[in-house]
């Protein structure tokens, strides 16, 4: 389970922002096999891109459903935007925002940082893949 990775990356022996423990995470449990370049373009998107705007936990999730979702590009069909779509609405529906100050302000703590975010960004995206792989395989 993926929830499972979230333990092992957000640490402070990792030290990595939330998208970066979204995408180092999925990338193990998924077998994503994901090079360290592909890694490095999470590294600006926590701290809401740096501006505290949506989450970054959201924002590695996307990165994940994009990476095992698209063929080659977003412009193929609508299948990732209605995914990325899905777990938005799930994330706020579960949080009430996706802005990263209103999360922080909310639910941030001294000694665990964000991992109430980062959590329920696991649920979700793994409850996405697992459902769509298995889709994937019956088709």
């Amino acid at each position: 389970m993926l929830i499972n990775k979230i333990n092992k990356y957000h640490t402070k022996e990792y030290n990595l922002n939330c998208a970066e423990v979204m995408i180092y995470s999925a990338s193990e449990e998924y077998n994503l096999n994901l090079n360290s370049e592909t890694f490095k373009t999470m590294s600006s998107f926590g701290g809401g891109m740096g501006i505290e705007s949506v989450c970054g936990a959201i924002t590695g999730s996307l990165a994940v459903i994009g990476i095992l979702f698209t063929k080659v590009k977003a412009h193929e069909g609508d299948r990732v935007k209605k995914l990325c779509q899905e777990f938005f609405k799930k994330f706020e529906a579960k949080l009430t925002s996706n802005n990263c100050t209103t999360l922080k302000a909310k639910y941030r703590k001294e000694d665990v940082g964000c991992i109430v975010m980062i959590e329920t960004a696991a649920q979700i995206l793994d409850e996405i893949v697992i459902r769509e792989l298995q889709l994937n395989n019956k088709a």
